[in-house]
């Protein structure tokens, strides 16, 4: 059962949305129609290590409507950021 977080628990912005999943899944929901490019990438990495960092065992899943650009897919999961379509 997903059940979302108040993104502001972990110092990130109140326009982040944040849902969990389990005692230590949690994902991140982007929900926009433009590709999400390695700019985007850099600050989903931030936004997960701030998770990580209050949370230290999380594990952060990206759940997007938008076409994420292969390099950067590639990028989130060398860091263990899985990324899923909707």
């Amino acid at each position: 059962m997903k059940q979302k977080i108040d993104p502001k628990k972990f110092g990130l912005p109140a326009t982040t949305r944040i849902e969990h999943t389990g005692s230590t899944h949690f994902i991140i929901v982007i929900d926009r129609k433009s590709r999400i490019i390695m700019n985007d990438g850099e600050k989903i990495l931030d936004k997960a290590a701030k998770i990580k960092a209050s949370v230290p065992d999380a594990v952060v899943t990206v759940s997007t409507t938008a076409p994420v650009c292969s390099k950067t897919k590639r990028f989130l999961e060398e860091q263990n950021v899985r990324v899923e379509s909707v």
